[in-house]
Formats: C-alpha cells, structure tokens, sequence
C-alpha cells in the first residue's frame, strides 16, 4: 500500500523504520508537527520523526494544523491508501481523515478500552498495572474510540519507569503496526468495536500531577516516581525549592519516620510515608544536575527530623 506515515516523537521512530523496511508498503511522505524551539539556545529543531524521514529520502510535511487547506491539498495529490500514526500529537479532521481510502490506523500504547488518552503508559505505571500493551485502531472523531484491528502484550516490570515501559512498547508495536498493514492489505483483518465496559482515561501528566505526597502509602509513592520519569519527572519541596526524584526504591522493613521525615547515612538517604520509608537513590535539586540521593543529603546536611514536602515552592 501507499502509506503516509504521521509521527513525531522518538517513540514513533521504530515504527517508521519498520514500515520502511517492510518492503511490502510504500512510505510516500511523512507528516510531523512542525520544528521547535530546544535547548539552551532555543534555536528550532526538527522533530526526529521528521529528521528520520529526512535520512531516508521522504518528503516531510509539517503543517501548522492538520486542516490547513495547503497540507490537505498535498494529502489529496499523494493519495495515500491508509495512514499509521503513532503519537502525532494533533487532532485530525474529517477532511484529512475522509483522504485515504483505507482510513487512519492509530498505534496506541495501551490495551483498549483501557487508558485512552495522551498518557497511557505513565497512567499505566502510576496504577499499577502488571499487564498492559499497545492497539491499532482505525481512528475515529472519538478520542482513541475507534475499532481495533491487533494488540500485543507487555509484562510491567516492578522497577519499569514509563521510559523504560514505552521504550518496549514502541518496537513491539512497530511489529504490530506492520502486520496490521498487511492485513488491511490483504483483506485478512478486519477491525473490531471496542467494548463499552472498561475504558479508562489517560489524560496528560502536568507538574502538579507530579507531586509527591508523602502521606500516601511508599507503594504508590514508587509508583509516582515510576510513572513520571522522565517526564514531567517526580518532586518534592526541600526547603522552599523543587527537588526532582529521578529513582527511589523501597525500604519495607523501615517504619520509624513519620511521612516526609528525612534520615541520612553515610551511603544511604530515607523519607518516611504513610507505610514505611523510601530510599532516595537519584535526585537533581533545583538548577543542578542529576546525583545521587546519598551524596546530594551530605551536601544539604539534612537537620533532625527535617522533612521534604512541607512548604511551597519559593
């Protein structure tokens, strides 16, 4: 088939590259958001959705919006059979959806119904979830509502940030997207409506989100931590400024601090919560780099019975 491939984050990367070196379909163009500011400079970088398609030889279209009547027009000239998207990060409209003939199939980082959304591996990890996967799906005005046509399957590891989880997901799912490729191709898939009973909402993970609450049971403070690295990253306020939790573990058998109470070792730095405590094993304070939790407490040199948490950010 003729695709036009919509992507761009490095999430969507090794989906691009498998449709490439499938062999079987035809990548005609690329659509991605357009370049943006990064860096210290802040000087306009294409996204590597984009770069990627660059490397290999396709014609990359970047409109400001989807419905913007010049990218449409090019869309039509193009005549793509089916579109796959994978994180494109915009909202398509009818006109650009009604183009190919075989619609636009979105891979999806979860198992649908459950965790539609913008965020679904982080809510994944944030719930604790021991199972989940990716979907395609042919998309419909609905937010991820659309019939699936193939998931696969993905065990959560106990210490699986999102990062780590997403990273899997993307090259599982590029095999996915692949082979529900061919079987529209072939006419040996058909989509099937998703269940009504069971849908879950992802929505974006914003900085307040990120927030630990010490209060809370050290299992769902893992799983905050877990959930939200690398972005937007998990915090805390240690005297009056953002510190950011980068990787905690926990510490079952350490139940004498009180939530948010800090005690430090010579190798080792504890918060307590409202199970037992937590080891802070990397952190970044504010302005700083990213060091680990034992090194950054003798640098602070942490007062008896301080605490992380109390406070707003200054």
């Amino acid at each position: 088939m003729k695709l036009v491939f919509a992507g761009t984050p490095e999430v969507a990367v090794p989906a691009l590259d498998a449709l490439i070196a499938s062999g079987r379909h035809e990548v005609a163009a690329v659509v991605t958001r357009p370049d943006a500011p990064a860096g210290r400079g802040r000087r306009l970088v294409a996204s590597p959705v984009a770069e990627r398609a660059q490397e290999a030889g396709i014609e990359v279209l970047k409109p400001a919006k989807p419905r913007d009547e010049e990218f449409l027009a090019r869309l039509r000239e193009i005549g793509p059979d089916c579109c796959p998207v994978v994180a494109y990060g915009a909202l398509l409209p009818r006109a650009a959806l009604d183009v190919p003939a075989r619609g636009w199939v979105n891979l999806h980082f979860s198992l649908l119904p459950a965790w539609r959304g913008a965020a679904p591996v982080q809510h994944a990890v944030m719930a604790g979830d021991e199972i989940t996967g990716a979907s395609t799906f042919l998309i419909e005005q609905g937010l991820d509502s659309g019939p699936v046509y193939g998931t696969v399957t993905e065990e959560v590891r106990p210490t699986d940030t999102s990062g780590d989880l997403l990273t899997r997901l993307a090259f599982a799912g590029s095999g996915l997207l692949v082979a529900t490729m061919d079987g529209i191709e072939d006419g040996s898939l058909e989509a099937v409506p998703q269940p009504a009973d069971g849908v879950t909402l992802a929505p974006k993970i914003t900085v307040e989100d990120a927030q630990v609450d010490w209060a809370a049971p050290a299992l769902r403070v893992d799983r905050v931590v877990r959930g939200c690295t690398p972005a937007p990253g998990a915090w805390t306020v240690f005297r009056g400024e953002r510190l950011k939790i980068i990787q905690a573990a926990l510490v079952p058998d350490r139940t004498d601090l009180a939530p948010g109470e800090l005690s430090a070792a010579k190798n080792n730095v504890y918060v307590g919560s409202g199970s037992h405590a937590v080891e802070l094993l990397w952190v970044q304070p504010q302005g700083k780099k990213p060091m680990r939790g034992a090194d950054w407490a003798r640098g602070v040199r942490i007062a008896p019975g301080e605490r992380v948490g109390d406070g707003d950010v200054r």
